[in-house]
């Protein structure tokens, strides 16, 4: 294979002859330059192969064939594309706040129950439809009742080693009322609520 080097300048002109031999696989080259200049080595240089095994087809670049950093800011048309992405709070707040309270009020009883989120694992669980307190209590669903279940829900939480909770309130629910006598209850008995 020969290649041939050539470069102009208005101030001098240098020329590269090279010949790349072969010999038991091992390529020498031998290439004298005819001009050295330091302002020759700067101009525009063309290349030429006589070989033509080594020509590569031309690369075409496709913008949609390279992947975008994370943290690229995205535009709105953007985010309008792809509405269901969740947001950094959505995505780590299951492993920040890990255990989570659920409470329900039905007409005749009380529920409420300690889940973990990552896993759905029940933790802990009061009601007072439970055998122990739907026969010893006078009234199902009152504040007394609150009381009992929040106290409960505090102790059996403490056995399984969970002191913080999280509570997230349902769209337009106030904490006050019977709601807040569990949670403050809650509080009294030891569990953080973060």
């Amino acid at each position: 294979m020969a290649c041939t080097v050539s470069s102009s300048s208005s101030s001098r002109e240098i020329s590269w002859n090279c010949s790349f031999l072969s010999t038991n696989s091992l390529p020498t080259r031998s290439c004298k330059p005819s001009s050295l200049s330091w302002v020759s080595s700067f101009p525009s240089v063309a290349l030429s192969f006589t070989d033509k095994s080594l020509s590569l087809p031309p690369i075409q670049l496709n913008r949609n064939s390279f992947i975008q950093a994370a943290w690229t800011r995205r535009s709105r048309s953007e985010l309008a594309k792809r509405p269901n992405k969740k947001s950094w709070k959505q995505r780590t707040d299951m492993y920040m706040r890990p255990f989570l309270l659920n409470i329900f009020f039905s007409k005749r009883f009380i529920h409420a129950k300690v889940m973990h989120r990552g896993t759905s694992k029940v933790i802990s669980v009061a009601t007072t439809n439970a055998k122990e307190l739907r026969h010893n209590l006078p009234s199902l669903t009152d504040n007394n009742a609150c009381q009992v279940v929040g106290k409960l829900i505090a102790e059996r939480s403490k056995e399984a080693d969970v002191y913080a909770l999280a509570y997230e309130p349902r769209k337009n629910e106030r904490i006050e009322g019977k709601l807040g006598i569990i949670l403050d209850t809650i509080k009294e008995n030891g569990i953080i609520f973060v």
